[in-house]
């Protein structure tokens, strides 16, 4: 399962083969609500097909029109803005009298698309520069932590998984999460000792690795855009890496468990030294309450949590929403 963004430009890449033309749209700018977020993506091709969202139905409307009106005529990048105007809002449906600025650009054989996606195949995270005076595109590495920039007639845009994920056991819940996981934007790595749970993977687009969770938490030199996630149940597996997770920058640490099993647990972490700061990081019970019962609706109320607290929304609205529910039936 790939990401919106990938799906775009394996899609667009597919069109251009073919002897399509088509054309990249990026949202650049947004002001006062918007569906969709700065660096979100859409791919039209000639014959009206689109993939990708900028807009939630709205505007796309517009372009699939123009585009089976007058096809696909441009040469060159251009900047359009959607919005501007009070009846412009009403017309396309921006809330709030939200406006939104894209770049259009016409996609060819020179666009670097194949040579992107050969790069975003080995995991690493690409810029891509647009000239958007001559067409003219660059790639090169960057680092995480990289935005869309518009730097006078230079687009600069971010390719590749921004964000990682250890998942610490590759049982069923672990296919179902790390499936979803992928789908936005995450780099996924799986790491399970034990080769009755590794023989039955199925998901050969995620890294699955056999060694000692602690020693790849530590491999892996986890920043502040990692999340790691322990769901084996096994003490000897996941305690020895959430100690190693929660020593670092991850943003997130989570581990699987009832609320008394959590409590033996953090009980067990601060023989390991952990500073009060550092055990206040874990996330136990895992996932937000959403009457989760099946593996999938667990690895949703998972990704929930890990996105409101990647977001910056207070844990005390996270816990009143679970309390709310109910709290005490939250995931065991």
């Amino acid at each position: 399962m790939d990401s919106i963004d990938l799906e775009v430009l394996k899609t667009s890449s597919a069109w251009i083969a073919a002897g399509h033309r088509c054309q990249l749209v990026t949202v650049i700018k947004t002001w006062g609500s918007s569906p969709r977020p700065v660096g979100a993506t859409l791919a039209i091709c000639d014959d009206g097909r689109v993939v990708g969202s900028v807009s939630g139905g709205c505007i796309e409307d517009d372009l699939i029109e123009r585009v089976r009106k007058e096809g696909i005529m441009r040469e060159l990048p251009e900047i359009v803005s959607y919005g501007i105007t009070a009846d412009e809002a009403h017309r396309f449906g921006l809330p709030c009298g939200g406006t939104i600025e894209l770049a259009l650009e016409p996609l060819g054989p020179d666009s670097r698309i194949d040579e992107l996606l050969h790069r975003l195949e080995r995991h690493e995270l690409v810029a891509r520069t647009v000239d958007l005076k001559t067409g003219a595109v660059a790639l090169e590495s960057t680092s995480p932590g990289s935005v869309l920039e518009l730097h006078g007639d230079k687009l600069v845009t971010q390719h590749g998984p921004r964000w990682r994920l250890l998942i610490i056991g590759a049982g069923q819940l672990s296919r179902f999460l790390a499936q979803i996981a992928t789908a936005m934007d995450y780099n996924v790595t799986v790491c399970d000792p034990r080769e009755e749970y590794r023989s039955g993977w199925t998901l050969p687009e995620v890294r699955l690795v056999h060694g000692m969770p602690d020693d790849l938490v530590i491999e892996m030199k986890l920043d502040s855009r990692c999340a790691v996630v322990a769901l084996t149940h096994d003490p000897k597996l996941d305690d020895l890496a959430i100690m190693e997770a929660l020593k670092s920058d991850a943003f997130y640490v989570g581990a699987i468990g009832s609320r008394l099993n959590n409590a033996k647990r953090r009980e067990r972490l601060v023989e390991f030294d952990l500073t009060p700061e550092q055990l206040a990081k874990l996330h136990g019970p895992i996932g937000l309450y959403i009457g989760s019962k099946t593996p999938s609706e667990i690895a949703i109320s998972i990704l929930a949590e890990m996105t409101a607290v990647k977001n910056g929304v207070p844990q005390s609205l996270q816990l009143n929403h679970a309390d709310a529910m109910n709290s005490n039936a939250r995931i065991s």
